[in-house]
């Protein structure tokens, strides 16, 4: 069997560019050359990131991975690719949230600029980060979250076509050192949407008070003020609507990349969770001989493997996105919200196996077991993200719109589009191609099949006994809803991978018996829902299924698992 989990002291990335396939492998060699006790040492003391952001600008990392090509500057290595993104993140996230976290809101403190029509802006930006400068997103405050529609941060005019800007943001990741912080606010002179206002500001200003890191932790998740701090014509990036549609649009586009953060942590713990429990002795046997423990393994593989196809296949549908092709936008959340929810299922797993040693601050699994629950919650909670999934769901199983294919993105092009999405709405309109293609071709594996039972089940549910006005008021009655809705796209993309990457079959199988249990999970909940009908109670027992038992197919996943015993260690 060849590796499916990352292993970054084999991985050669062949598949991508020669220059790529240097800076990954140069990023693998940093953390490599650190060792594990240094590197657990950083993060239990909380110790900023200077040693990464040294490298990242020797080796100008974030300046080819970050600045589209028409920012450039003739080189030929610097563009905005998804598909190398998703890998560095994929090996940041294996080393350290911390690390993914410090170019995540880089990203974000990017999207404004890139998207703007402030040429002396982006120019700025790109010289910045050909000098190792990183960025920052300046949305959150205290009181409001990210809600987009409310801010206390107020820019008055002076009278010269400037204003001066104050507030306090909160939950600012790089707010200590990024040289552009992209930060969103209201004019005091203008109500409603004409009156917001994008601009740059910058960390170092005598203006802008960094007030403190809100969390314990090398991330630098700051809150900062403004107090009268000036802001020029050349400052600022959008105004009105369109700072509005800066902020969803960045979103959009610069959150994906929690999917393969969430995957790289799992995956180092699950290398340390099976040499662990392959190699301990209890009651005379190794800990993985128990078949609760086996289970646990398997499932946990299997879920990662989820997370993975899923993640990569929609790398694919980002970047072939355009204004005729927006199913991005239900994949985006899908990757904020269910993917970063298994890693934590992922997690979890494994915990109950390794019990203390999970806690113990010379594993990396100490490390994982305390922020894989930051990833579906600090970035944009499930319940928003959920809600936004299910504007897409009847358009996605009730009406298929035909599309031109799309194959495995890992061409070396720019992805300019994610800098031109265009106005914001529409959502409930985007058109998806014919979801039951992907299953009906996957129908000869019985665990595909059955789960392909439920999904259609869910199309017959909104037909037939879908949530009235009052239940769809209902936050939490709907949330369930989604969560169902959720698990056949996520099937959809998983069997698309698969069939391109020609999946072992077995492993197939043990993800579908997920899916299936998951599923009847979720229908169970919405039978229980107070305000749940007659018609909806009856729909939900009656899509209920158990997977196909097949315990060949469980042992040979597990013999999967078993083999990445001892196959990556850090060393020391």
């Amino acid at each position: 069997m060849s590796a499916f989990l990352l292993n970054p002291q084999t991985a050669d990335y062949a598949h991508f560019d020669e220059e790529t396939r240097r800076l990954l492998r140069a990023t693998v060699d940093f953390f490599e050359s650190y060792g594990k006790q240094r590197l657990l040492q950083a993060d239990l003391d909380a110790d900023w990131v200077t040693d990464f952001l040294a490298f990242e600008k020797r080796e100008k990392l974030f300046a080819t991975f970050l600045t589209p090509a028409a920012y450039a500057d003739g080189d030929p290595n610097r563009r905005w690719d998804a598909a190398r993104n998703a890998a560095l993140s994929e090996i940041l996230g294996f080393y350290g949230l911390s690390y993914w976290y410090a170019e995540q809101v880089t990203i974000l403190g990017l999207g404004p600029i890139w998207m703007s029509a402030n040429e002396d802006a982006k120019r700025k930006a790109a010289r910045q980060l050909a000098d190792g400068g990183v960025m920052a997103f300046g949305l959150s405050e205290r009181a409001h979250g990210a809600d987009v529609y409310d801010t206390d941060m107020i820019l008055t005019p002076t009278g010269d076509g400037g204003f001066t800007a104050s507030g306090t943001k909160y939950y600012i990741g790089n707010g200590n050192v990024a040289g552009m912080v992209s930060v969103f606010g209201r004019r005091a002179d203008v109500e409603g949407p004409e009156g917001y206002v994008f601009f740059a500001a910058d960390s170092a200003h005598p203006a802008y008070e960094l007030i403190d890191n809100v969390v314990h932790s090398q991330m630098f998740v700051s809150t900062f003020a403004l107090h009268d701090y000036p802001v020029t014509a050349a400052d600022v990036l959008h105004t009105g609507p369109d700072a509005f549609a800066a902020a969803l649009n960045t979103v959009n586009v610069g959150k994906f990349n929690l999917c393969h953060g969430a995957i790289g942590i799992g995956e180092h713990a699950f290398y340390e969770a099976i040499t662990h429990a392959n190699n301990r002795i209890l009651y005379g046997h190794p800990v993985t001989d128990f078949s609760h423990v086996r289970a646990n393994f398997v499932d946990a593989y299997a879920r990662l493997a989820a997370m993975k196809l899923f993640s990569d296949r929609s790398v694919d549908y980002f970047r072939s996105a355009s204004r005729e092709d927006r199913r991005y936008l239900l994949f985006n959340p899908m990757t904020k919200s269910k993917v970063t929810s298994e890693g934590e299922k992922v997690v979890t797993l494994l915990l109950d196996v390794i019990a203390a040693k999970g806690y113990e601050k010379t594993t990396y699994f100490h490390q994982a077991n305390r922020y894989i629950g930051w990833m579906p919650r600090l970035e944009g909670t499930v319940h928003v993200n959920v809600a936004q999934i299910l504007k897409y769901m009847p358009n996605y199983l009730l009406n298929p719109a035909e599309y031109p294919g799309i194959g495995t993105r890992l061409d070396p092009a720019d992805d300019a589009f994610f800098f031109a999405q265009g106005p914001l709405g529409g959502a409930s309109k985007v058109p998806f191609a014919d979801w039951t293609t992907a299953y009906e071709a996957a129908a000869d594996e019985p665990n595909v099949a059955i789960f392909y039972e439920q999904a259609k089940a869910l199309r017959e549910f909104l037909l037939t006994a879908a949530p009235d006005k009052e239940q769809a008021e209902d936050l939490d009655f709907v949330l369930n809803v989604g969560h169902l809705f959720s698990l056949v796209v996520y099937g959809q993309l998983i069997l698309e991978q698969a069939a391109l990457t020609g999946l072992d079959r077995s492993l197939l199988s043990r993800i579908f018996d997920l899916q299936i249990r998951d599923f009847s999970a979720y229908a169970v909940g919405l039978y229980g829902k107070p305000g749940a009908t007659p018609a909806q109670q009856q729909w939900a027992l009656d899509a209920v299924r158990r997977p196909v038992a097949d315990p060949a197919t469980f042992d040979r996943v597990w013999e999967q698992v078993a083999a990445y015993d001892g196959a990556y260690e850090m060393r020391p």
